[in-house]
């Protein structure tokens, strides 16, 4: 075999396991149940008086409400829960210690409390708003009032789930590994039957067909780069990346991501006894072995050849063998066989993670704001429409219109055509140069004598104008008569009034009652009559308005001016508009790949930090973003802290501070470059967005996807040995404490178990192949012990069957397994005295041999646990001959 053209393929096989529920411990759910539950103030003193009315038969639960057999939170706890009322931020460490003691039971009935609360508040408000005659507020107050409801069912239903459910699983790590091991003769592809003296050609053709899309998946979304043109596309490390993401697309809902790209599952399991690890190393090795043998099948299926067998008469190509049968009596054939690569595979099984697991609604929710934005400056792009009618043009002063700024003297309100020039930024021309025009027509000192008489007086209406009215100022006199007087066609009687007669700003009206010349243009006369009248002193005031067709003139004049502004401004904007949606496509989707893995890691990380600590965490608090904005520093763009505005040793940081632990711990307890993220569809979110998410596209079909995930199951790996500091934190509130805690929780035995688990070889595994011996364990030095030893805290000799290949410094397990209540344990050889004992440095378990049952010790190799070993086979261009004399007797 050929070691160094070996190919390496990394998977892993995760482990839910079943943990005994409780109602002590899970400290972390019960703080992400306060957190998502978002209490409002007073809302705990009014949950636990509906709790204690139900108790006592009395209140709007009671006929509803179960037998009183879960207790009402204490005044403690009481006092715990009114610290989660917003706007507060409790200190999460003590609160999350104090929650651990807190039953499951309590929360989870004063979470019920606090949905019927809302479900009343809910109802009301809905009862508001049909009764409201606006109904702005009230649609605000109900839809605030059904986010509040849908939160607390949210949180009551995920603190149930994670109390009935485990959170803890445990992720095999495992390798697969392909070594060329030769070439072999494969599968008959032709014959060529000869004749005695017969002579053919034989022209031979081969071709490999690859299926693009399966490779696209390899190189872009796996290894993130493209090997097209550099690798051999028929090998069995290709065709097995190829098959297992086709695999992966069909089997397993969502996507997975992180620094494990292929996981197995395995069924639910109890973490008590070896049955287990035997149970996932049998899934993992079929789900391997199925695996490369579904490659191995799809590579032999592309790659094809073909032998065609024809006549040649005088002629030959350089691609045509001649063949020649020699013979005058025996017939011969020629067989061709296709040469196939030999593929050594094996699995290996080289460590054990233990894993936490939780499900992060919207993970894409940050990066989509950029969509959003995008999709509300695409609405803005359309037609330019107008909808100004002429009818609003108007030199009226509105009462809804802008005031103009308060100035000394007072500024006039502007009439609606300067405010409507002012929005558009457009010089709109004035109307008719004056609101009205004014004709002064006078007869001055007539003398008319006795009798009648008739005079008339022209009134001109300059062009654009018509008449709205005519006043006439007269004082007529006679001295022995009664005289008479009037204007032809109006209101002014011709009745005798005596010596003297004033008429003072009288209105004329024609004999239907409408104003005098009204509507009248161009030239009119105003016809008099006298009778008796000695002398007379007439003045006309003719008051003219622009007419209708003037001011629609001028409506339409500045309706034009308008159009044109509003146009060339829209215009301006929508380009403006373009350019932005270009660039912020551009920014979106002109991103390298490993920026794009990156982005959507940090958001599973922020993701996962809020669901530990809270959606309130203050990354960074209130009072310290108060601070910066006050000193003037830029926010804006992440430049505020370069300045110095606050003092390192100031008040605003406490609240930073009280994270900082966390924050660190949480960094270094968990693997990140390890989580795997499963998304999963669109329909998990809120179904007012499914639309919106449906639509959202990008080049990458990763981040495609990521984008579209309604919510995310993220299986946190922890790092290796942080295994019991991580149960004391999710289950006790603990920050950093390796320490037993009392009393002890499940979670904390089952992170001693794997840590335990993790350092020795997996012996009890069932031998991948039978007849093997436990020397193909690759690099492991396995010896056994006949005796019994320990425990001692100082160095202890160990008699072995042999010490070959072990070395000083190395670790060993020593190793009495029962199923996981075993005694091994993991220590470092301090000396090798003789070719049959080795000494460690001590011993912390008893560890009981004889020599018909001795217990192991084992040099772990590097590559791990060989669990399964078998050969695959992927075809090669070669040929393979064979000729046959005389094939009817098998010459």
């Amino acid at each position: 075999m050929i070691e160094s053209a070996t190919r390496e393929l990394h998977k892993a096989t995760l482990v839910p396991l079943r943990v005994p529920s409780g109602s002590a411990g899970q400290a972390m759910a019960k703080l992400g149940f306060l957190h998502r539950l978002g209490l409002r103030p007073a809302e705990v003193e009014n949950a636990v008086r509906r709790l204690r009315e139900a108790d006592a038969g009395t209140g709007a639960e009671a006929a509803t409400a179960p037998v009183p057999d879960e207790p009402v939170p204490d005044e403690p706890v009481l006092e715990l829960l009114a610290s989660f009322e917003e706007p507060g931020v409790p200190p999460l460490l003590p609160a999350a210690q104090v929650l651990a003691g807190v039953p499951v039971e309590v929360l989870q009935r004063f979470g019920r409390a606090v949905v019927e609360l809302r479900r009343a508040d809910l109802e009301r408000c809905t009862a508001e708003r049909a009764g409201a005659d606006t109904a702005t507020g009230a649609d605000t107050a109900a839809g605030a009032a059904r986010n509040d409801l849908h939160r607390a069912l949210l949180a009551v239903k995920g603190l149930e789930l994670g109390s009935e459910t485990s959170l803890v699983g445990a992720l095999n790590l495992e390798r697969l590994e392909m070594t060329p091991a030769g070439i072999e003769r494969g599968e008959l592809v032709g014959t060529v039957p000869l004749a005695p003296l017969e002579q053919t050609a034989v022209t031979q053709k081969e071709w490999s067909v690859q299926k693009k899309e399966f490779t696209s998946i390899v190189t872009d979304s796996l290894e993130t780069l493209s090997e097209t043109g550099v690798t051999d596309n028929t090998e069995l490390s290709q065709s097995t990346n190829s098959q297992q993401e086709h695999s992966n697309q069909f089997n397993i809902t969502g996507t997975v991501s992180g620094g494990i790209p292929l996981i197995s599952g395995s069924v639910t399991s109890s973490f008590t006894g070896q049955g287990k690890e035997s149970q996932s190393a049998g899934e993992s090795r079929k789900h391997a072995t199925g695996l490369t043998q579904k490659a191995s099948s799809r590579a032999k299926q592309e790659h094809k050849v073909t032998i065609a067998t024809t006549t040649v008469t005088g002629t030959s190509q350089t691609t045509t063998r001649t063949l020649r049968n020699p013979h005058d009596t025996n017939p011969i054939r020629v067989d061709y066989y296709s040469m196939m690569r030999k593929w050594r595979v094996r699995l290996y099984r080289h460590g054990l993670r233990s894993t936490y697991d939780i499900v992060l609604p919207e993970p894409a929710a940050s990066i989509r704001r950029s969509y959003v934005e995008l999709a509300a400056l695409k609405a803005r792009l359309g037609p330019f429409v107008f909808n100004l009618p002429h009818s609003d043009i108007t030199a009226d002063i509105r009462a809804d219109d802008p005031k103009p700024p308060v100035t000394d003297p007072p500024t006039p309100d502007q009439p609606h055509y300067l405010v409507l020039a002012d929005r558009y930024h457009a010089p709109a021309p004035p109307p008719p140069p004056a609101p009205t025009k004014t004709l002064t027509l006078s007869v001055d000192g007539l003398d008319l004598g006795e009798g009648r008489h008739s005079g008339k007086v022209t009134a001109t209406v300059p062009p654009g104008y018509q008449v709205a009215l005519v006043v006439m100022n007269a004082s007529l006199e006679h001295a022995e008569h009664a005289g008479r007087f009037t204007v032809m066609g109006t209101n002014i009687s011709f009745e005798p009034w005596g010596h003297h007669k004033d008429y003072a700003d009288e209105h004329l009206f024609a004999h239907d009652g409408t104003p005098f010349l009204a509507g009248a243009t161009e030239t009119q006369p105003i016809r008099l009559l006298f009778e008796d009248v000695g002398t007379a002193t007439i003045v006309f005031t003719v008051r003219c308005v622009p007419t209708k067709e003037s001011m629609e003139q001028w409506r339409a004049d500045v309706w034009n001016v308008l159009y044109n502004a509003a146009q060339t401004q829209y215009f301006a904007e929508q380009q403006d508009i373009a350019g932005r949606i270009a660039a912020l496509e551009e920014r979106l989707t002109d991103v390298d790949t490993l920026t794009l893995r990156r982005e959507e890691n940090d958001e599973v990380m922020k993701g996962v930090l809020r669901y530990l600590l809270g959606n309130r965490f203050p990354t960074v608090p209130g009072d310290v973003l108060t601070v910066l904005e006050e000193a003037g520093v830029d926010v804006a763009h992440g430049t505020g802290f370069e300045s110095g505005a606050i003092n390192p040793d100031s008040i605003e940081w406490t609240l930073v501070r009280q994270y900082e632990e966390i924050v660190r711990f949480v960094n270094q307890a968990i693997e990140w470059e390890n989580v795997v993220t499963f998304l999963y569809s669109y329909f998990w979110d809120v179904p007012a967005s499914w639309d919106f998410i449906r639509q959202l596209e990008h080049p990458d079909a990763t981040r495609q996807a990521f984008l579209r995930a309604g919510s995310a199951r993220v299986v946190l790996t922890v790092r290796r040995g942080w295994e019991t500091r991580w149960a004391n934190f999710v289950d006790r509130g603990l920050l950093d404490d390796p320490h037993a805690p009392d009393p002890e929780s499940p979670y904390w035995t089952i992170a001693q178990e794997i840590a335990a688990y993790d350092d020795r070889n997996y012996p009890g595994i069932p031998a991948a192949n039978p007849g093997k011996t436990a020397t193909r364990l690759q690099d492991a030095v396995i010896t056994t012990s006949p005796v019994s030893v320990g425990p001692s805290p100082g160095p202890v000799s160990i008699q072995v069957a042999s010490s070959a290949g072990f070395l000083a410094g190395a670790q060993v397990v020593i190793d009495s397994v029962r199923g996981l209540d075993h005694d091994q344990e993991a220590q470092t050889i301090v000396d090798i005295p003789d070719a049959t004992h080795i000494r460690v440095g001590r011993l912390l378990k008893a560890h009981t041999g004889t020599a018909a049952s001795p217990f192991q010790v084992t040099q772990p190799g590097e590559k791990g646990e060989l669990i399964a070993e078998w050969n695959e086979y992927t075809p090669t261009s070669g040929i393979d001959i064979t000729v046959t004399y005389n094939p009817a007797e098998g010459g």
